[in-house]
């Protein structure tokens, strides 16, 4: 996107989804909005003049155009500076027909109203000082949300929590830069106001704060998009039934035939608020056959990128040499702190009943199904849930943006920097440099320090009319 373009003219697009639907809403904002809108406007089967429209009211009547009835439309106006963009902005809810939608805004765009960019209304939001970038960021995210996790993330940033975090922290920093820059102009008299034990104390304070919201970016990335959990296990260990019995539907291929899952096979399932991709993949075995051996390989990727594993496991087959196998083969995953490593033991319908000295030898967390009958899967699916309540970034200030966790990186880069140039007696001016890295870095973040790339990479993404 080019923000280039002229912001003093009048912009309009469908804000409501593709398709057909009971109502659709056309948005326009810009200074000439309730001019174009009430030229097509008839209200109790008058014209409405502008005068008469008030604020952040609706008004119901029939949009014309060249004496041929449109259809009977909502129109709400609101006046900038209150309203999203800043501007003045009109709504039209029309009936939800793809071709009553189209016609309004040709119409308009034939009457010289421009046909808005992608996240063009967000970024006048936000040039206009309604919002900053990182919350005009979480506008698009909490459209996208499909959890609970990943709206109450959304919903946080975009009221300005992680913003404030980031500001609080470049002010302070900026107290002390300023400070420092003022030493430059009085280099010859060599004189400090800058006290340097409590800028080092406020550098250490800051660096702790970054290392946490770099340390949250794995963890809120993986809530926003979903938690990934793989199911492994031998072949016709029951993992495609298991997949099946948590997502309650036939999604992946059943059969008596091992083998029968080649390759992995995702799906996103929301269980109390929290998004899990759930992946199905190839059965962990020895063979001759190349596809098999992709499948299998792809398997150990999903297992790397897994935040919680499934290992499945025929219960009825299953004797204390393969489960210590199994502990040998997994070690290295069962021993990762930053994966939860469960053990299904399946196919307990399969047992007259269930061996007592089994649950004695399992080392492991352990839940015990039948994916055939959806027996205990209530149980899986309430210890996946605890296992991510008990995750200790769970706080509502969580990085889940990449390009805030790059900026969070290197404003953290440059802060060690700074520490290691004290410490080395190296000149204020080159410390200086340093700590202007970091405040430009933390004010990409919320839009303190812009550039035209930056806004065309962010708005670029967002859905047109929004």
């Amino acid at each position: 996107m080019k923000t280039s373009k002229n912001k003093s003219d009048t912009i309009a697009a469908i804000a409501t989804a593709p398709g057909t639907g009971a109502i659709a809403v056309i948005r326009l904002s810009g200074p000439d909005s309730l001019p174009h809108a009430l030229a097509l406007f008839d209200h109790q089967k008058k014209p409405l003049l502008p005068e008469q429209v008030k604020s952040h009211h609706a008004y119901f009547g029939t949009l014309t155009y060249q004496d041929v009835l449109i259809d009977e439309v909502l129109i709400t106006y609101f006046k900038g500076p209150h309203s999203y963009t800043g501007e003045d902005v009109v709504e039209i809810s029309c009936h939800g027909s793809e071709y009553i939608q189209e016609r309004i805004v040709h119409i308009l765009l034939d009457e010289g109203v421009r046909q808005a960019q992608a996240g063009e209304f967000t970024l006048r939001a936000f040039l206009n000082g309604k919002m900053d970038l990182s919350q005009a960021e979480a506008v698009a995210d909490l459209i996208a949300s499909q959890s609970n996790t990943a709206h109450r993330m959304a919903i946080n940033q975009m009221r300005g929590g992680f913003s404030n975090q980031i500001n609080a922290l470049r002010e302070k920093l900026l107290h002390f830069a300023s400070l420092l820059e003022l030493e430059l102009d009085f280099s010859e008299e060599e004189v400090e106001f800058a006290n340097r034990e409590e800028f080092l104390k406020l550098i250490s304070e800051i660096t702790e704060t970054l290392l946490w919201l770099i340390k949250s970016f794995k963890a809120g990335n993986v809530l926003k998009k979903g938690i990934p959990v793989a199911i492994i296990g031998k072949p016709n260990a029951g993992k495609s039934t298991l997949l099946n019995a948590i997502l309650n539907e036939e999604r992946a291929l059943v059969s008596e035939i091992p083998g029968t899952t080649r390759d992995s096979i995702e799906d996103t399932y929301v269980i109390n608020g929290y998004s899990f991709r759930f992946v199905d993949t190839a059965g962990l075995h020895t063979s001759d056959d190349h596809v098999e051996n992709m499948g299998i390989a792809r398997t150990y990727d999903k297992m790397q990128e897994a935040s919680i594993i499934l290992y499945v496991c025929d219960i009825s087959m299953m004797d204390k040499n393969g489960i210590d196998t199994m502990l040998d083969e997994f070690k290295e995953y069962i021993q990762d702190e930053n994966k939860h490593f469960i053990l299904v033991a399946n196919k307990i319908d399969q047992m007259s009943q269930l061996p007592a000295h089994l649950r004695e030898i399992f080392d492991l967390d352990t839940v015990f199904v039948s994916a055939k009958r959806k027996e205990n899967i209530q149980e899986l699916t309430e210890k996946l849930v605890s296992i991510v309540q008990q995750t200790s970034l769970t706080s509502d200030v969580m990085v889940n943006n990449s390009r805030h966790y790059e900026a969070l990186t290197r404003a953290l880069d440059a802060l060690q920097q700074v520490e290691i140039g004290f410490a080395s007696l190296v000149p204020s001016d080159l410390i200086a440099i340093d700590v202007r890295q970091a405040l430009y870095y933390l004010g990409t973040i919320t839009g303190a320090i812009t550039t035209d790339e930056i806004l065309g990479s962010i708005f670029s993404k967002f859905c047109i009319g929004k």
